[in-house]
């Protein structure tokens, strides 16, 4: 087949679809896209032509599609088998910038299809601090166990990236982006720093993500179960479920945002439906992880000196995006407030992120969210407010059951969610209840021991 323009650039790929040789402009835009050169292949209009005429031996050629967050182009590409790999020949190259929003979205759908492939996510404080750490990838355990022993300490301690030699991070700029190899692990990663705030990015944080450059393999499952404490559904099925839904996800999601090229729109709906199937799905894996986590005899938390109200702000900025998106305003406690308990950081953040996000969920579409603080004699209490439907005696003594979804059966809850918060709660000396009624909205407190009630503890 013939080009209808003369051809502009060329490139090559190997026998694993990467790229090891590509002209302008297509080298800038895979560049620009979040590629390496070498590296693999990114554009998933382009990877699937090569990876087809690879694999059945064909010459195939045909217009593709594809954006970055600056620009979407449309361009004519032939791609012929040569050895393990493929050549590629690019003609009638068109781009144009996308509009605002358009940028907007396109990096939104980066993001989400970052979080769904990364092998390790934590969140980070300002100066990028860990907040909290959690892990999906075997071979990068260790790490995940080591920084989750370093909360408030640099991630950059952890990992390293080989430009990066001062003892503080570097502008967020500077990191993100970055490759990495992390001891255990056979594969190289990339770094991916998400800032939250504004006006100034990252004044609330930042979302950190490792990514890897090559899809682990999937192992075949252990002949032998363990018998010891360790195993169970979360433990031994947790891992070998969430890279596959993973990978059903982020196809889901190409699909959908039309990366790949042009859909009818009823299609593109059926692959959001699997989209969103598919994260609840991950949240209820997440969500039994935790709780044989919280049900095991021997489960303990590490209780340290923290500031509810410093906890709660944190807590906001992470899912200051999702209230935004419908328009809710989180009301925290100011900067100057200060309330000082006794619990693990990690988990009273695990239990206020479930609070808000709940509140968020269920407050109508501009409405409010409230989160005050304060200290009553011994004993610390935060208090997280909605606008929502309330809940009725009997309602709200249903609320803290395993898997009870008080009749709700759209929002893709697990029903674990206050139940695992009310166990990690008590598991650090403290409690969460509900006050509410009907049409009223619901408020959800979680008290913890004070820190001078710790301070009187005999030692």
């Amino acid at each position: 087949m013939a080009a209808a323009s003369p051809i502009i650039a060329h490139a090559r790929t190997d026998g694993q679809d990467r790229l090891i040789e590509a002209d302008e402009p297509l080298a800038g835009f895979h560049m620009r896209a979040g590629g390496e050169l070498p590296g693999a292949l990114i554009t998933p209009a382009l990877i699937e032509l090569v990876r087809k005429a690879r694999v059945y031996g064909l010459s195939l050629a045909r217009v593709i599609r594809a954006q970055d967050e600056s620009e979407q182009v449309t361009a004519w590409v032939e791609v012929k088998p040569d050895g393990d790999g493929a050549r590629i020949a690019i003609a009638d190259w068109q781009a144009e910038p996308l509009r605002p929003i358009a940028q907007a979205d396109a990096s939104r759908e980066k993001h989400a299809l970052i979080r769904q492939i990364a092998g390790l996510s934590a969140q980070l404080g300002p100066s990028q601090e860990l907040l909290s750490v959690e892990g999906a990838a075997d071979d990068l355990a260790d790490l995940v166990n080591q920084m989750r022993s370093g909360i408030g300490e640099a991630w950059t301690n952890f990992v390293a990236p080989g430009r990066t030699a001062h003892h503080q991070p570097l502008h967020w700029r500077l990191l993100d982006g970055a490759s990495v190899d992390i001891p255990g692990s056979d594969r190289r990663w990339n770094v991916h720093l998400v800032p939250l705030g504004k006006p100034q990015a990252g004044s609330a944080g930042f979302e950190l993500y490792l990514v890897p450059q090559k899809v682990e393999a999937e192992k075949p499952p252990k002949s032998e179960r363990s018998t010891d404490r360790t195993s169970g559904i979360g433990r031994d099925i947790a891992p070998v479920l969430r890279q596959p839904v993973s990978r059903i996800i982020a196809n889901a999601e190409t699909i959908r945002t039309q990366l790949a090229g042009p859909l009818a729109e009823e299609y593109s709906n059926y692959a959001a439906d699997i989209a969103s199937a598919g994260e609840h799905l991950l949240a209820l894996i997440d969500d039994l992880t935790t709780l044989e986590l919280v049900e095991d005899e021997q489960f303990e938390t590490a209780p340290d000196t923290i500031d509810l109200a410093d906890v709660a702000q944190r807590a906001v900025g992470i899912l200051g995006v999702r209230a935004g998106e419908r328009g809710i305003t989180l009301d925290a406690p100011k900067s100057a407030d200060s309330v000082p308990a006794v619990g693990e950081f990690r988990r009273v953040l695990q239990v206020l992120l479930n609070l808000v996000g709940n509140a968020i969920r269920h407050s109508p579409e501009g409405g409010e969210v409230w989160i005050r603080t304060e200290q009553v004699g011994e004993r610390a209490r935060i208090t997280v407010a909605d606008q929502g439907e309330g809940l009725d005696e009997d309602e709200q003594k249903k609320a803290f059951a395993k898997f009870e979804r008080l009749g709700r059966s759209g929002d893709g809850g697990s029903g674990l969610g206050l139940y695992i918060s009310r166990r990690l709660a008590e598991a650090m000396n403290g409690s969460l209840t509900v006050e509410s009624a009907k049409g009223q909205g619901a408020r959800f407190t979680l008290e913890l021991p004070s820190f001078k009630e710790r301070r009187r503890e005999p030692r």
